[in-house]
């Protein structure tokens, strides 16, 4: 394993004149600080052009007296594993030392972690934002981005960046229902790529901008903590930037994340739980019928869910009075005898049974909001939180009698009611608003927004001892996950993906921080077309669907309908994931999911290769299958195909020329099999 080099070289001609240049590698990442203590990073793989050649400043202090960047290089101290750097900034009467530590974790090469923190020595100065790690990448006219932040525009994860392009990308709350994310962001282009993000143990309200204005040659990306209230900081004191990473890579954004996910496991206490088998089996979802479905509705349809092969019958939206009050409605009127009926009915039939619910939520006027007001979460201006999407209010995550009621309605669900496991959903799930309610019982209310996850500790943790096999699956629709959220589901899911591109993509983002857990694609309905199996069979997802059968509620779509064609369609698709269960395989990062084309992924499972080929139309141009070895021959399998069909294949060459148009996804078997 590559380890990291400390050096201190003699100034570049283009930097300042009078000093040295301190620099630490690591892996095949370089920085290197000037006696402005401005970096300049570069990759030592020679096979990646430079991202900007220039020192840039990466951090910046930002107030009302002075927008400070530039810091004399006063002392270094040389660290077992990096250095410690010390600088002054020093005008007008403003005089400001900035403290940085950067250390080069020997376990994860190519990453290099970064702390700073600045102490006044000068007059007071009104703090308004500290920007941390803010770097270049010179390109053309076109770079990709991995971009995981939440906002009621459900954008892409993944987009394309390009000269006039900006977004924000906050953590924190940035509409009504949406917040929290994934604490990474990635510039990469062709040869390889710069990721910069928070390594704190709890979710920081930081920003993550990238940003490419018309008249620059690059694009930039860095961290910035705005303060909602500007800090005064007085002659002595001390304020800190969050604690962050820069990395360097080849390839998309898998590998830096996969290097972030694999940092926090180990250095930051995040502990991810292991998938159980049911996890990986194939769902139907009655939300066919949508919220007005009957008990009658669900029973009819199960002995069509397990002729298809489904394993899972998820229970949705509609039994409930009212988010809030959890107690079945009008149309089961026997109350915890009728939701019994249904999970008893999903038993006998040799399946298992997941109920939805929205926890968090509670309706104006409901029986519990009623009786205990002292559960909202209360906004700065004293004011309840609201979830636009239910029209509910926040309880708030972290007040015990929230917790009290929580916990009672997962022993409700699970012990009797007999469900298998829950589905947790809506995008509200990843975030929310400091609370302010002193019934919460908190020191500050940030520490709602930092705290946020142990609800769904709690949640899990009780589940798992009631059924020890329990599936918890987390659904923040549409939302990149909070990434403090998912040591505390055994199951992810594209959440209502708006294409088959959003359930590939965020497939390959969960593979890259947990590549055990069980990834549910979701309802097929969702992806192109309504019917792209390929999409979730390929990305390694769990398939699902939510058809009604034997005829439609009239209060719902036709489409949804099970036609004979459908159901040729279904058979043929879940009887392929369940005798394939790519789902269980190894997720292999071999292609960069924007530049090459087609777009492909490859799974590995008992010795054979699953390459799975997306572009609208493929005219049959050279594919190579990378990962085989070349001193192997192989059978390539169409094994998706209604008649499969077969042909041989050199390792030595390893390429292919078919012809698609959507799809193409092959087996590929060592002769030896």
């Amino acid at each position: 394993m590559k380890t990291f080099r400390l050096l201190t070289l003699p100034l570049l001609a283009a930097a300042v004149a009078c000093g040295s240049v301190t620099t630490v590698v690591n892996g095949d990442l370089e920085v290197a600080v000037n006696d402005r203590m401005h970096l300049r990073v570069r990759s030592l793989d020679p096979t990646v052009g430079p991202f900007c050649d220039e020192f840039v400043a990466a951090d910046a202090l930002v107030a009302d007296e002075a927008e400070m960047t530039d810091f004399r290089l006063s002392s270094k101290e040389r660290t077992n594993d990096g250095y410690v750097l010390t600088g002054v900034y020093d005008k007008d009467g403003v005089r400001v030392e900035k403290h940085q530590k950067i250390t080069a974790p020997a376990e994860f090469p190519g990453m290099l972690v970064v702390d700073t923190y600045y102490v006044n020595q000068g007059i007071p100065v009104t703090v308004s934002a500290l920007v941390s790690n803010s770097l270049r990448m010179e390109a053309d006219s076109l770079v990709w981005s991995f971009e995981p932040s939440s906002t009621s525009a459900r954008a892409d994860w993944i987009l394309p960046v390009r000269p006039g392009f900006e977004q924000r990308n906050y953590l924190g709350m940035n509409n009504s229902d949406y917040g929290g994310g994934i604490p990474m962001v990635t510039l990469w282009r062709p040869d390889g790529g710069i990721s910069v993000g928070l390594t704190e143990k709890t979710l920081k309200p930081v920003s993550m901008p990238v940003q490419w204005r018309s008249n620059d040659r690059y694009a930039t990306l860095g961290l910035c903590r705005d303060f909602d209230e500007k800090v005064r900081m007085e002659p002595g004191d001390t304020l800190a930037a969050y604690s962050g990473f820069i990395s360097t890579h080849r390839g998309d954004f898998y590998n830096p994340l996969h290097r972030f996910s694999e940092y926090m496991q180990r250095e930051s206490g995040v502990e991810f739980a292991a998938s159980e088998p049911g996890a990986f089996e194939p769902v139907w979802c009655a939300w066919g019928y949508e919220r007005t479905f009957t008990a009658d509705e669900v029973i009819g349809t199960l002995p069509k869910v397990a002729e298809l092969g489904f394993k899972w019958v998820d229970v949705d939206d509609g039994f409930q009075i009212a988010e809030g009050d959890w107690e079945p409605n009008k149309r089961f009127p026997g109350g915890d005898r009728d939701m019994r009926r249904i999970t008893d009915a999903i038993h006998a039939r040799g399946l298992k049974a997941k109920l939805w619910w929205a926890p968090m939520a509670a309706d104006p006027g409901t029986k519990i909001l009623r009786e205990h007001p002292e559960m909202q979460l209360v906004t700065e201006e004293g004011a309840p939180e609201y979830i636009t999407w239910w029209d509910s209010y926040y309880l708030s995550p972290v007040n015990p009698a929230t917790r009290e009621y929580t916990l009672e309605l997962v022993d409700r669900f699970i012990r009797t009611w007999n469900f298998d496991g829950l589905k947790l959903d809506g995008q509200h799930l990843n975030c929310c608003l400091p609370d302010y309610n002193p019934h919460s019982g908190l020191n500050t209310p940030e520490e709602a927004v930092e705290q946020f996850p142990t609800f769904f500790k709690a949640i899990f943790d009780r589940a798992r001892a009631l059924k020890p096999y329990a599936v918890v699956q987390l659904c923040p629709c549409g939302c990149a996950m909070n990434f403090f959220n998912m040591p505390y589901m055994n199951q992810a899911v594209a959440s209502d993906p708006t294409s088959s591109w959003q359930i590939r993509l965020k497939g390959k983002a969960y593979k890259a921080i947990n590549d055990r857990l069980a990834y549910y694609a979701d309802h097929v309905e969702l992806s192109d077309g309504g019917c792209d199996f390929p999409t979730q069979l390929g990305i390694g997802g769990v398939v699902g669907s939510k058809f009604t059968w034997p005829k439609n509620n009239p209060n719902v779509k036709e489409d949804y309908l099970l036609t004979p064609e459908k159901e040729r369609l279904y058979k043929h698709w879940v009887g392929l994931y369940n005798a394939k269960m790519l789902s269980t395989g190894d997720y292999l990062n071999l292609y960069d999911i924007a530049w090459d084309k087609p777009e492909t992924h490859v799974i590995a499972k008992n010795g054979r290769m699953y390459y799975a080929f997306y572009a609208d139309e493929w005219q049959g141009g050279a594919i190579e299958l990378r990962g085989l070895d070349p001193a192997k021959r192989y059978t390539v399998c169409e094994y998706t195909a209604e008649k499969p069909a077969s042909y041989p294949l050199d390792g030595a060459d390893p390429f292919i020329r078919p012809a698609f148009e959507g799809s193409y996804l092959i087996e590929v078997i060592p002769n030896e099999q």
